[in-house]
């Protein structure tokens, strides 16, 4: 089903002469934590299963192969940073996960707190569903606008510029799926001739 492109869907520029382990622990959070690329694009994944229309179906299933094209940026982000920085670079930065998986890109957040399934969800409604999905798109903007205040690095905040971009058009594109669920559920109670189809 899937074609993949061997490049990133935006490069990533960052100065690896100028590692930065204290950045790499914050931008982490959007590879493993709670409103990160990796959530995200599994909770879209896996709720296209329950979408009533083909239309919504594509549209959670674009979206959620966009997010894994998003999980490589950060990915890479961290990554580049990371590569050069020298032990007391890292310790200094409290990247603490370097005891566990020294200089690899890891899903955990910030803080360290492990990727958990927890972080995604699937209600068998779609209304439900697209509008977490809403939520989620917001949340993840808001997570990329804290982390272009931390960044002063012209690579690094030209990623996240765009990243933060298309979580406002995922956002739109969710609402726009949200509105065709309703309108298709309001057919069925006009137009259906058993009630027990009618569905809110």
């Amino acid at each position: 089903m899937w074609v993949y492109e061997k490049k990133l869907q935006y490069p990533v520029k960052v100065d690896m002469n100028k590692p930065n382990p204290r950045l790499a622990k914050q931008l982490i959070s959007q590879y493993g934590g709670p409103d990160g690329e990796l959530a995200a694009s599994l909770r879209y994944l896996t709720q296209r299963w329950t979408m009533p229309t083909k239309n919504t179906q594509a549209v959670v299933t674009d979206i959620g192969t966009e997010e894994m094209a998003h999980l490589e940026i950060i990915g890479t982000l961290v990554y580049k940073l990371m590569k050069n920085a020298t032990k007391e670079q890292i310790v200094a930065a409290g990247y603490d996960a370097f005891v566990d998986h020294g200089k690899a890109v890891f899903y955990v957040d910030a803080v360290g707190n492990p990727w958990t399934a927890a972080y995604i969800q699937a209600k068998d409604d779609p209304i439900a569903d697209l509008t977490e999905d809403m939520a989620a798109e917001q949340k993840a903007r808001a997570t990329y606008n804290h982390l272009l205040d931390l960044t002063d690095d012209p690579g690094v905040a030209d990623a996240l510029r765009f990243l933060r971009e298309r979580e406002i058009v995922h956002f739109q594109r969710f609402g726009e799926a949200l509105v065709q669920v309703q309108e298709n559920y309001a057919c069925k109670k006009v137009f259906s001739s058993n009630a027990q189809n009618a569905q809110y």
